[in-house]
């Protein structure tokens, strides 16, 4: 998930670009923003790079694995085809 870092970072930000007259309650609306951002943020299905990374690198050794089983059954087949027409 986000770092928690990041809410505070968007909050504030948020926050700080709000109309000079809501500026009064800056402090409640920054909390009330990053609440809402962590609730919202949170009911998404989002992974951390490291978790994307991992699963990319699993992904691709996958991948390598089916050409070579792809290979190996297309070698078979042809071993096969010559058996098959002898019968």
């Amino acid at each position: 998930m986000l770092d928690p870092k990041h809410f505070d970072e968007l909050s504030r930000r948020l926050a700080n670009g709000l109309p000079g007259n809501l500026q009064a309650i800056k402090g409640d609306l920054e909390q009330n923003l990053r609440s809402s951002l962590e609730i919202a943020l949170g009911k998404l299905n989002l992974v951390t790079r490291e978790e994307f990374e991992v699963q990319q690198a699993v992904l691709l050794r996958t991948r390598e694995k089916v050409r070579e089983l792809e290979k190996r059954v297309a070698e078979l087949e042809n071993r096969l085809k010559p058996a098959a027409q002898d019968s």
